[in-house]
């Protein structure tokens, strides 16, 4: 085949949910069947067994691959050259494998070499565009985004459309795959450039499509609030609970979200006007979310700082200042007309990873690195207050004694990048470092090498079981793993047990939602 042969096209991967009822020859056959009757072009399918089967049901491109589960490296997709031998004896058209800059068991020069070898086209299944360029440079035929979200922090929900683009200026066989659930995300990704689009769970993982539409109608049920669904019954009515407004203000913007069960159901972000202050913020928040009036009986509010008796005060006012010991909640009672209270922002997002993200219901300390460094301690399942988990602002040895986030934070990443001669923020500096730019590495290390002590003094202070990391820093690809390389060398009972936050931008509305519930 030629790679024209699927340009402009769709491309139905079928794969169903291993060990689930579909999972088996027959369905998969059927699948790719009724792909094909319905304008598929091409089929990506998974395993020696399956691609065979295909073969002989389809003629349309069939790309295949290998998954495997390996103890020394985080590749999964066609590891081996063994695999994609028996996939190209198989009739795959397309080999595909994971391209990703990762410990493998094979490099990707000998993969393509050995699918090359066998007459068969490949296919690059890429993170980033760096993984892209380099896929290229070893000569594969097809690039995809297949696993852009998939090699560290929290999965993104939508697919990554920009990632298409920026592959788009490197090839004009670029193939889009990874979270295309609807018709209109398959038709962005063809207009940023795609010559072909990949989807897989929406048309053929019954389970997963089914899951989408039951948790949007649990939501949707849920947002309804408190009042009968279905009417008298011999058990009497249906009654479902109301949301509640969960909101984080921050130094730049303002999050306020209906949170119910764990779930942000519809959120808002407006930004913060920080020379107007508290209560214009307020009543500006209460002006923009006035048509979910309806929808929720209790306010959780999340702030940076210290709240203490639902009285707020700025610990380090560069963040955002406010007035000392500023009646919040009395305030925001009397703006909203409801129930409500507040929390710190560090500490209301550790009791949203606690209970609904990556603690899993254990002892955690979370620590979010963003702009600033904050925290919060969960213990025997209680959730400490007050000063407790304000990480960022403790002294080091330095003469001047400045709180640790002045040295490690992402105004200290950018105030370094200014020293060495380069105008740039901290996501410009880690974009320059993930390219290799020698300067920008060394100042990323530093932070991370600082982090790593902290989160060594965590350990020896409140032994907890994880320390869940979150913010725009402490997320940014490759980030986490620089820390755990700075405590590679700590015994193992000594040594944290590092994980990334799973609800980044809502720990915060989804953690303080809760907390509001629990005040009732």
């Amino acid at each position: 085949m030629q790679r024209q042969d699927i340009a402009n096209s769709l491309i139905v991967s079928c794969q169903p949910v291993p060990g689930g009822p579909m999972d088996s020859a027959q369905f998969v056959t059927g699948f790719a069947r009724a792909a094909v009757e319905a304008g598929a072009k091409a089929l990506r399918i998974e395993s020696v067994p399956y691609v065979a089967a295909a073969r002989l049901a389809v003629r349309v491109p069939v790309i295949g691959i290998v998954k495997r589960d390996l103890t020394d490296s985080p590749v999964r997709i066609t590891p081996y050259l063994a695999d994609v031998e028996a996939l190209a004896e198989a009739g795959a058209d397309i080999i595909a494998f994971d391209a990703t800059d990762r410990v493998r068991p094979v490099p990707v020069e000998a993969l393509v070499k050995a699918v090359k070898a066998r007459n068969k086209l490949t296919m690059a299944d890429c993170s980033c565009l760096d993984d892209a360029r380099r896929a290229l440079a070893a000569g594969v035929d097809f690039v995809g985004t297949t696993l852009s979200g998939y090699v560290g922090g929290p999965e993104p929900e939508d697919p990554d459309i920009a990632l298409v683009a920026q592959m788009r200026t490197l090839s004009p066989y670029v193939i889009a795959e990874g979270r295309i659930r609807s018709p209109e995300q398959a038709a962005a990704a063809a207009r940023a450039g795609a010559c072909a689009v990949v989807v897989g769970s929406a048309i053929t993982r019954t389970e997963h499509v089914t899951s989408w539409f039951h948790q949007a109608l649990s939501d949707a049920y849920a947002a309804r609030g408190a009042q009968t669904v279905l009417g008298p019954s011999v058990l009497g009515p249906t009654v479902l609970g109301p949301s509640v407004l969960g909101i984080d203000i921050g130094g730049t913007k303002t999050m306020a979200a209906l949170v119910s069960g764990g779930k942000v159901i519809e959120d808002m972000i407006v930004p913060t006007a920080r020379e107007a202050g508290p209560d214009a913020w307020l009543a500006s928040l209460a002006q923009s979310t006035s048509a979910w009036s309806s929808r929720f009986s209790r306010i959780g509010i999340a702030v940076t700082g210290l709240v203490e008796d639902g009285r707020w005060s700025a610990l380090n006012p560069a963040t955002l200042g406010i007035p000392d010991d500023y009646p919040l909640v009395e305030r925001a009672s009397a703006v909203f007309g409801k129930p409500v209270c507040a929390f710190n922002d560090a500490q209301a997002a550790a009791w949203g990873e606690y209970k609904f993200g990556a603690g899993q219901g254990r002892d955690i300390v979370f620590l979010t690195i963003s702009t600033g460094i904050g925290g919060g301690i969960v213990c025997n399942g209680r959730l400490l207050s007050g000063l407790a988990g304000h990480f960022g602002l403790i002294r080091g040895l330095s003469e001047d004694r400045a709180p640790f986030e002045d040295s490690t934070s992402g105004r200290w990443i950018a105030s370094q990048a200014l020293k060495a001669g380069f105008k740039a923020d901290a996501v410009d500096v880690f974009g320059r470092a993930l390219k290799g730019e020698a300067w920008a590495g060394a100042i990323v290390s530093q932070s991370a090498s600082r982090v790593a002590t902290l989160c060594r003094d965590i350990q020896m202070m409140f032994d907890p079981k994880s320390i869940v990391v979150g913010g725009s820093i402490g997320l940014a690809e490759g980030y986490l793993d620089r820390v755990r390389a700075h405590l590679s060398d700590v015994p193992p009972r000594l040594s944290s047990d590092l994980i990334a936050a799973k609800l980044a931008g809502h720990a915060g509305v989804i953690g303080v939602a809760d907390l509001a519930e629990w005040a009732r």
